[in-house]
């Protein structure tokens, strides 16, 4: 593939596989598909319409949406004029918006609709960078986005080209802030050739081609499906984009995709509503659906079962995980979830019943994959995230610490230079903040956060997120923190799942009016630590959680509680609940 710069994937495609439905999108109940050729003449006039209003070399221009194909529009429009974008998350906080609109520069913002638009007028109302705020909804009072488009169609087209000539592999392309579970954020610096390093380095690992469709629904400002998206449009898969987190659902069964990635929250929900339903059944139908449940729970794939074993899973995917393939359109031909640890169980369960799970990992400051699973067995291992990508390097540091170098790292944190010290060292090993190791010398496998590894007053150190990702695989549990930095054992915080417990309530008669006074009852709060003792089985003694504190709310981006990539800000979530904490310790709750 030659392409040296991320807009050069447009032309590319344009030429070997041009599309009818490039992006699709709905509006007002139908699918509206724009074409390859309807892409990039957009997108011109979107590069010329920005140099018309002035936008300049290495410049920002902010987009601030959830998907949708405005979003690339700019994005592209934005690259063929050699500035810089800066996608922002639409749910972080007035504040983080005043932080980054202000240390990123900007000039010019791309907002989605009029709740975003007011938002933006009050953060960057004192912010002497910023010239314009457009939008993507039509609101009154407000400049479309449009508006860019029709400038640059009085312009002429060659115009352009001088601008597209000057942009460079090694110029910037975008800043990604990342949320960070403590501070400000970071602008991660990531160039043209970070990004396609990464696009050309999947290539050859893509189950799917250009007679294929992707669904897109992760933020594309996050860098993990923004890098898919370039991966798609540059094998000519169409981009279906879902209308939100809501319609997911609705739409896999609409336009049948081939593939999409995740984070593991959502398959964690699809397992939950699939096993509730489960629960809801009787007689012959519920013996048969938990004993290819179970026989799923077992499955292996570099072990050989047998043949009866072999035989039942037949018969398993053919009477009971059908209808799981149905629910996620019925023709996926693979999942690739990252951006945090995915259960074991759900990666077998639904590889038993043919729905292939590919786990990766990456960071914004690696752009982002650094290893990922194969759709061949002898390239994924269940409880890894897989074999790294071509051009790739990893060492592990002595104290477990995953290091990587090669053509992914960014080239740093915008105005940090000492942060950027900090995290790329003198040979060039950008240092992850994930301990980890290798299996077989070949699938990485990441064990937790170095930040977030804390020691006990014994003198033991306890791996929290390893903990907390096997407590939630109970049905009944939504979130989960354990902390016990200097204490003598580990507790939790946790969050039930209230849906499940509503209907354990109603199963056992247990009379109840809110959250709050649900989780006060003994025997939800037995129920919770049976499940939790069960689960604790699988830690050495001096890990195992001896104290848990049920809370009423789950934590969220709003709250400040959690990160936009679902992350738990440990520190926030702490200060929040010292006293409960506290309490725990003190035998008072």
């Amino acid at each position: 593939m030659n392409v040296t710069r991320v807009f050069d994937i447009l032309p590319y495609q344009a030429t070997h596989f041009p599309k009818a439905d490039m992006f699709s999108t709905k509006v007002d109940r139908s699918w509206v598909a724009y074409s390859t050729s309807e892409v990039i003449n957009i997108v011109n006039h979107v590069s010329l319409g920005l140099i018309h209003l002035g936008l300049e070399k290495n410049e920002k221009v902010a987009i601030i949406s959830f998907n949708r194909p405005e979003w690339n529009f700019i994005d592209y429009g934005v690259q063929q004029v050699g500035a810089i974008s800066v996608p922002i998350y639409p749910t972080i906080t007035e504040e983080d918006f005043k932080y980054i609109l202000t240390d990123a520069e900007v000039k010019f913002i791309f907002v989605a609709n009029a709740e975003l638009y007011e938002k933006i007028k009050r953060a960057s109302a004192a912010i002497g960078s910023i010239q314009k705020i457009f939008t993507f909804d039509v609101i009154e009072g407000a400049s479309h986005w449009t508006s860019v488009k029709e400038l640059g169609e009085k312009e002429n087209i060659h115009r352009l080209t001088p601008y597209k000539d000057a942009v460079t592999p090694d110029d910037l392309l975008t800043l990604i802030y990342t949320s960070g579970t403590t501070g400000n954020p970071k602008g991660v610096m990531l160039t043209h050739h970070n990004l396609l390093s990464n696009v050309k380095a999947c290539t050859p690992l893509m189950p799917i081609d250009h007679t294929h469709k992707a669904l897109s629904f992760l933020p594309l400002c996050h860098v993990y499906e923004r890098m898919m998206s370039y991966l798609y449009t540059s094998i000519g898969a169409s981009i279906y984009y879902a209308e939100s987190i809501d319609t997911i659902s609705e739409n896999l069964k609409e336009i049948h995709p081939n593939m999409f990635v995740t984070v593991p929250r959502l398959l964690e929900k699809v397992y939950d509503k699939i096993y509730a339903k489960g629960q809801e059944l009787t007689g012959i139908k519920r013996m048969l659906f938990f004993w290819a449940l179970n026989l799923g729970l077992k499955y292996e794939p570099h072990q050989k079962q047998g043949a009866w074993y072999n035989f039942q899973l037949k018969l398993a995917n053919k009477l009971i995980f059908n209808k799981w393939r149905e629910a996620l359109g019925g023709d996926v031909k693979a999942i690739v979830s990252g951006g945090a640890a995915l259960q074991p169980r759900l990666a077998r369960v639904f590889m038993a019943a043919q729905i292939t799970i590919l786990e990766g990992y990456g960071l914004t400051e690696t752009s982002p994959v650094i290893a990922v699973n194969h759709v061949e067995k002898e390239n994924n291992m269940i409880g890894t995230v897989g074999p790294l990508i071509e051009g790739v390097e990893v060492k592990i540091a002595a104290d477990g610490e995953i290091l990587t170098r090669g053509p992914h790292v960014m080239k740093g944190y915008y105005n940090k230079p000492d942060l950027t010290a900090e995290a790329i060292d003198a040979d060039g090993w950008f240092h992850t903040g994930d301990i980890g190791t290798f299996i077989h010398h070949k699938f990485l496998k990441i064990t937790d956060r170095k930040k977030e590894i804390f020691k006990t007053s014994g003198g033991k150190y306890i791996a929290p997120q390893q903990m907390e990702n096997k407590f939630k695989e109970s049905v009944v549990i939504e979130q989960v923190m354990v902390c016990g930095e200097g204490e003598k054992f580990p507790v939790a915080l946790v969050v039930p799942d209230f849906a499940q417990l509503r209907e354990y309530c109603k199963f056992k008669e247990i009379p109840y009016t809110t959250n709050e006074d649900m989780i006060t009852h003994l025997e939800i709060i037995q129920k919770i630590e049976k499940e939790i003792n069960e689960l604790n089985e699988n830690f050495a003694q001096y890990e195992r959680v001896k104290k848990i504190k049920l809370m009423p709310k789950l934590w969220s981006v709003e709250s400040g509680e959690l990160t936009p990539t679902l992350k738990l800000k440990r520190k926030n979530i702490t200060q929040n609940n010292k006293h409960l904490i506290d309490a725990l310790y003190e035998n008072k709750v």
